[in-house]
């Protein structure tokens, strides 16, 4: 009998058809999250999960299904799976890095221009009728070229993202937990502590993973040492920052603008923030062009066939699981 398959949401077909080949494929018919209780009756008798970052994956949901192999994340990070939970059960634990690099990166920096130069007030204003002809003095944003970059987090979202500074001559400074060699050579980039980071960019970039180390790593006193005519931006992971303090120093001008695309309690977004028109709020397209998201589709289908064949998957992050599996 063909393994079976649940998967929370329908997801490109380059990775749907790839599961259909050699398994028996269930999906989410409804484009929304699916509840913990939904997804735990769902898993019952399958072999395999397929879910998203918003799916809370714990030791409960894994022992509603004690067939369960494998679960692969669509995305790069997995702090919705309870890794050690599923290492003990014998299952493997996969994700998609690397494929969304660029995406991610390229959005951060849609971000950080429509910040600074305040393009989804302009498109507000003109589409409202308020828009009365060429002033001197209107919609005055920030300068980008030659300015200072900070990027917090250099692994290779942060580093792709950096990278692509070249050409606006700009000086770049990286908070990280190692030496980032590409970046040095590449930019003559500097490793500085946070703080220092904080008080000198014009423009700071997030893009570490959520962790207890991380979480509200950017909150009122990080935001208060940033420059009034900085900006903000996150493609990382909303609770990266503390949206509450974010709101009140967008509100009361410690900083000049910020541009998000995660938030800390997705899908809803902090209230105060959206009646500031000094931000841009995405609805988390970090990794959302139709190449990348059939390239993270494929490639979490990869995953699963793997597992279920018996090896350790290419992008597993618990691969010590095969031998809890072997011990069953």
């Amino acid at each position: 009998m063909a393994n079976s398959v649940f998967i929370t949401r329908k997801i490109p077909d380059a990775g749907l058809k790839m599961l259909e080949r050699s398994c028996r494929v269930s999906v989410n018919p409804a484009d929304k999250p699916l509840s913990k209780n939904e997804i735990v009756r769902e898993l019952k008798e399958k072999d395999a999960l397929l879910c998203m970052l918003s799916d809370q994956i714990d030791a409960e949901a894994m022992d509603a299904d004690p067939q369960l192999k494998a679960i692969a994340n669509y995305g790069v990070g997995y702090d919705n799976i309870d890794v050690a939970a599923a290492t003990a059960r014998g299952i493997a634990v996969t994700n998609t890095p690397g494929v969304l690099t660029d995406a991610t990166a390229d959005l951060a920096w849609a971000l950080l221009f429509a910040a600074a130069r305040r393009i989804n007030e302009g498109d507000r204003m003109v589409r409202a009728g308020k828009f009365k002809g060429w002033s001197p003095t209107t919609m005055l944003g920030q300068d980008v070229q030659g300015k200072t970059l900070g990027v917090v987090g250099a692994g290779r979202i942060g580093t792709a993202f950096a990278l692509k500074s070249r050409g606006f001559g700009m000086k770049v400074l990286y908070f990280a937990r190692q030496r980032n060699e590409v970046l040095e050579k590449e930019l003559g980039a500097k490793k500085a502590a946070l703080d220092e980071l904080l008080k000198v960019a014009d423009f700071v970039s997030l893009h570490m993973p959520l962790n207890a180390e991380t979480r509200h790593l950017i909150g009122e006193r990080e935001l208060m040492m940033m420059k009034r005519t900085a900006v903000l931006v996150n493609t990382a992971r909303g609770p990266v920052v503390d949206e509450k303090a974010l709101a009140a120093a967008l509100k009361e001008k410690w900083i000049f603008a910020a541009g998000l695309d995660v938030y800390e309690n997705e899908p809803e977004v902090e209230k105060a923030l959206l009646s500031l028109d000094n931000v841009v709020l995405a609805p988390h397209i970090g990794s959302a062009t139709v190449e990348t998201r059939n390239k993270m589709a494929s490639m979490a289908a990869v995953n699963i066939i793997e597992a279920l064949e018996g090896r350790v998957p290419p992008n597993c992050v618990n691969p010590e699981y095969a031998k809890f599996r072997k011990s069953k």
